[in-house]
């Protein structure tokens, strides 16, 4: 679910003209944003309706988590600057993360503590 509201806002920011490999960009995000007209900036909607939990947190600096209530208020009279960095958010939770997992293997395959390694 939350993947299909990041797609849906990348979609837009695609038809607003965004460059989708350099939404992590804060040149390339706030120099797209200033360029914007008046009405494509009002297209921003698309982070209330399609709301992530990462992005209350944008706007709740110092909590932990965001508070749903404050987000739409917050969103409509967000500066060009805020903006750019719910795109930047929006950039890096679209990145695809690779997570490496390793398992330690004993120079000594009879030790059976960490004592028996040393």
């Amino acid at each position: 679910m939350l993947v299909i509201t990041l797609l849906r806002i990348v979609e837009t920011l695609q038809r607003l003209g965004f460059n989708t490999g350099l939404l992590s960009s804060t040149d390339h995000v706030l120099d797209r944003v200033k360029s914007l007209k008046e009405e494509d900036v009002g297209k921003t909607v698309v982070f209330v309706k399609n709301s992530h939990p990462r992005f209350f947190r944008f706007f709740s600096l110092g909590l932990p988590f965001g508070h749903m209530e404050d987000y739409e208020g917050k969103v409509n009279a967000a500066t060009l600057e805020q903006l750019a960095g719910l795109i930047k958010t929006c950039g890096f939770l679209m990145q695809t993360k690779a997570y490496l997992f390793w398992t330690f293997y004993p120079l000594n395959p009879s030790a059976t503590c960490a004592q028996d390694l040393l």
